[in-house]
């Protein structure tokens, strides 16, 4: 419902409402998208004429309609240093009553030379001699977001601006954050707004645009923590004894390699979050290959080891069958009943299953969000596992957190996640990072190629495949688009086994059946078939040490995140790895910088951090799934200093303050309550 104090035509308030325009206060915080720097006004003896943006003060002297040729209109104007013709192609009837002799204009625009005359076509213009609400040419010129409504309405900076100085000056605009959290360069928030729509220095609008940046992120931080301190109070009912006989088996007698430094620090994370008495949240965040697994395994096992079961689920089937593979493997040695519940299973082993975990005899269930369906029910749940959790939507992931069970959740991802995006989207979650390789997995080395060096990629898989190596061969489509001339996998297939005859090649994509799939991949693992043709299915899921080279076809089409995802797959052996990037000639800048970055870097946070650059922070993490609020005015690539500072700000101020009672924090508090109610659907599921 729009409510507004302004009196504004039914058009305008419908085109507002189109930009999420229905308060006074959104109206406020409809921010520039960029400023014009008009501060400078040049003498016409001074115009060169080679295309300069300039701004020019001077007298109407003629005012003319030629109708040689098309239709003009020319006004000329003089200072006292020369004269400057103003030539309208457009709007010759409205602009030819806008002017008369002797009026003292503003003209901005693109100054170019036609015989004798410097000239400027559509000029912005200000009349200076007759009041007006805002200068056009003059001065810091704020330019707005537009759209197809604005346009039909009218609805000009102009226009804008006179909206914003009325509320300016019917509103008492109280400042919200106290004085512990501010400090001296900060305007106060009604001088703020002033800044940032009327900037006498662009100084001033980067000074007013930082304090409204910095009390959105604020409020956003301090909802984040407050939750945070919220849930760390509330027990999780679950009583641990401390790491059993599995456990200690596991990690003394079945592992074969040693643990890395930061796969002990996130096992140590996880003992204390279980010892704490409060409910886990965790996020397990490592690079591709960096054994995150081999951490969630020593999670489980430490829950089994005090009686409780665990679900692990994975956004896709693939996936799931993969870790279920994988723990059968890992945990064979130790007889734990290990059970896969997705979507494929028959009604009867459905049935089976959820008989056993009802019964407590199924200690490990596997599966998609299958598993929290409603006839899905636990003898005793102690733990949830998400892999890859950031693909879950917000309702799946807060599930279990808010559900009557409260089980531990430790959340995974193998995309790992720049400082400021886990600052904010994950600010509930307490956070390890696993950096550093196991022993054993080498850098991949990367390159890029184009078509007309295929046949030398080709002779370098020939030696690669003659030293007993296996390869990769990605593609992004399984079948032809109309839009996009790719070569497909099926296509590739016949292709790829006429050109390598000498080995088996295999298919795999994600139109398959199940049980076609694991055939493939386990004739990949076993060795049988050398060469793996494949789709994007092999993005997450499949380990096999001896695949050493990977070649991506149409790699332009590829995001960042995707490439790096799908390198992870080689460099898991004792051989030197390499992955190919087939790109075809015509590539954006962005793909450019893509492939660049692979080619530069095999750490995957630098790699995340140059994705959210590239993307912004809604793309990077799917804006559906992750439910990132839209700021107003923040952004959290560009603003990361500031949602740092803010995070430590709301951080303090809880400590002193954790309900914001004291008598200086009345007006936040009930800015905060607004606020928090506002958000809930969001920050109540992250």
């Amino acid at each position: 419902m729009f409510h507004t104090s302004l009196k504004i035509s039914p058009s305008r308030t419908k085109a507002l409402q189109q930009a999420g325009i229905y308060t006074d206060y959104d109206l406020l915080n409809f921010a520039p998208r960029r400023y014009l720097d008009r501060q400078t006004t040049l003498p016409i003896f001074s115009l060169t004429g080679d295309g300069e943006d300039v701004t020019v003060i001077g007298t109407v002297d003629e005012i003319n309609m030629v109708n040689q040729g098309k239709k003009r209109l020319e006004v000329i104007i003089s200072d006292d240093t020369g004269q400057l013709k103003c030539v309208w192609f457009k709007g010759v009837s409205y602009f030819s009553k806008a002017f008369e002799k002797g009026d003292l204009v503003s003209v901005f625009g693109k100054v170019k030379k036609y015989g004798r005359w410097v000239s400027m076509a559509h000029p912005d213009v200000d009349k200076l001699n007759k009041p007006t609400s805002s200068l056009k040419t003059i001065g810091i010129i704020p330019i707005y977001p537009s759209s197809s409504f604005f346009k039909k309405t009218y609805v000009t900076t102009a226009v804008i601006q006179k909206w914003i100085r009325q509320l300016l000056e019917i509103h008492k605009i109280d400042d919200v954050l106290p004085e512990t959290v501010t400090d001296e360069s900060f305007p106060g928030r009604s001088e703020a707004f002033r800044m940032l729509h009327f900037p006498e220095t662009m100084e001033e609008a980067a000074i007013g645009r930082r304090q409204l940046v910095f009390e959105e992120l604020f409020l956003f931080e301090l909802a984040i923590h407050y939750l945070k301190l919220r849930q760390s109070k509330r027990s999780s009912g679950i009583t641990f004894k401390g790491p059993g006989n599995f456990t200690h088996t596991f990690f003394t007698s079945i592992l074969p390699f040693k643990l890395t430094d930061g796969q002990v620090d996130a096992l140590r994370d996880i003992k204390n979050d279980y010892t704490s008495g409060g409910q886990m949240n965790r996020l397990l965040q490592g690079d591709v290959g960096s054994g995150k697994t081999v951490v969630a395994i020593g999670a489980i096992l430490m829950m089994l080891d005090n009686g409780y079961q665990t679900a692990f689920m994975a956004p896709t089937e693939i996936l799931a069958e993969q870790h279920f593979r994988t723990l059968n493997e890992y945990l064979a040695p130790l007889d734990i009943d290990i059970r896969l519940l997705t979507g494929k299973r028959t009604s009867k082993q459905k049935r089976e299953i959820t008989e056993q975990l009802a019964s407590g005899k199924t200690q490990i269930v596997v599966g998609t969000h299958a598993i929290i369906q409603d006839n899905v029910s636990f003898a005793n749940l102690g733990l949830v596992v998400v892999d890859e959790q950031h693909r879950f939507g917000v309702m799946q992931r807060s599930h279990f957190l808010n559900g009557e069970l409260s089980p531990h959740l430790l959340s995974m991802s193998a995309t790992p996640i720049p400082r400021s995006l886990a600052l904010s989207v994950f600010g509930k979650l307490d956070i390890s990072v696993v950096k550093g390789l196991p022993a054993g997995r080498k850098p991949v080395r990367t390159a890029i190629r184009t078509e007309s060096k295929r046949e030398d990629v080709y002779r370098f898989t020939d030696s690669v495949l003659h030293d007993g190596g296996q390869i990769y061969i990605v593609y992004p489509l399984v079948e032809e688009s109309e839009t996009l001339d790719l070569q497909n996998a099926v296509e590739a297939f016949d292709k790829i086994k006429n050109r390598f005859p000498a080995h088996e090649v295999g298919l795999l994509h994600g139109q398959m059946k199940s049980d076609d799939k694991d055939k493939v991949m386990t004739q990949f693992s076993d060795g049988d078939v050398r060469i793996l043709v494949s789709t994007t299915v092999i993005e997450v899921g499949i380990n096999v040490p001896n695949a050493s080279v990977m070649i991506i076809e149409h790699a332009e089409r590829f995001g960042l995140s995707q490439l790096h995802q799908l390198r992870g797959r080689i460099g898991r052996g004792s051989r030197e790895s390499y992955c190919i990037l087939m790109a075809g000639h015509k590539q954006t800048s962005v793909a450019k910088e893509r492939l660049k970055t692979m080619v530069d870097t095999n750490d995957g946070f630098v790699i995340a951090e140059v994705d959210l650059r590239l993307r912004g922070p809604g793309d990077f993490l799917g804006t559906r799934q992750s439910g990132i609020p839209e700021f107003k005015h923040a952004d959290l690539v560009e603003d990361e200093k500031i949602l740092s500072k803010a995070a430590k700000a709301a951080e303090a101020l809880l400590h002193d303050d954790p309900e914001l009672n004291k008598t200086e924090h009345q007006v936040l508090n009930k800015t905060f309550k607004t606020y928090l109610k506002e958000k809930q659907t969001f920050f109540e599921m992250m």
